[in-house]
This record gives structure tokens, C-alpha cells and sequence, in this order.
């Protein structure tokens, strides 16, 4: 990282006479823009040099979502086959109890018809 020269002098004799700030502001703003600048400041080649990092982060990024899908369709189809599974299961529950149900109605249905038939002899 490189640092831009920065004339705080003429910076500040500019504030003083096109802006008309005082002395005090005038340097209190060139102090300040100083800090600025003296700071870190990314260069086209410190740009450049980070290009490669960025491209293997979006490479890795791209394999772990493929990844993430394919777990995730992993995933969806054995939650579908344990929830056929217990459908099917359902299913057949159902179906014995109707089957019960039928039995014992037809049961109770014959011994309300004998019963009339004792009955009315």
C-alpha cells in the first residue's frame, strides 16, 4: 500500500483565501485530511493481487452450494420415502379398523335381527 502526497500547506492556504475559513478551521481540516490519506489506500496492483483470492473464494463458494443441494435433495427424498412409508402404514390401519367396524356392526345388526326374530315368534 503507497501513500499519497498531500500538500497540507496549500491545502490549507486554499481554505484560508477561496473558502474564507479561518486559520484555525483551515488547519483543523488539513490535519484531517492528512489522517486520511496517510491511511491505507488500496493501489490497482493491491487490487490486482487480491483478484486470485476472489475468484478461489467464489470457486469454493460454488462447489459448497452445490454441495448444500446435493444434501438437501439427499435429504428431501428420504423424508419422502419415510413419509410413504408412513402413509402406507396408515393406510393399512385404516383399513383393519373399517374392517372391525363392519364386523362388529354386522355382528350387532345379526343379533338385533335374531332378537326380533325370537321376539315376533
Amino acid at each position: 500500500m503507497t501513500a499519497v502526497a498531500f500538500d497540507t500547506l496549500k491545502f490549507a492556504r486554499s481554505l484560508r483565501e477561496k473558502a474564507k475559513l479561518s486559520a484555525e478551521q483551515a488547519e483543523g481540516l488539513a490535519d484531517a485530511f492528512t489522517e486520511l490519506f496517510q491511511g491505507d489506500i488500496a493501489t490497482k496492483s493491491d487490487i490486482g493481487s487480491v483478484k486470485g483470492d476472489i475468484e478461489a473464494l467464489r470457486l469454493s463458494t460454488r462447489a459448497d452450494i452445490e454441495a448444500l443441494k446435493m444434501s438437501t435433495r439427499s435429504d428431501l427424498r428420504e423424508a419422502e420415502a419415510r413419509l410413504e412409508a408412513k402413509i402406507e402404514a396408515t393406510k393399512a390401519d385404516i383399513i383393519k379398523w373399517m374392517f372391525g367396524t363392519i364386523g362388529f356392526q354386522t355382528l350387532i345388526i345379526l343379533g338385533a335381527v335374531i332378537a326380533l326374530a325370537r321376539i315376533i315368534r
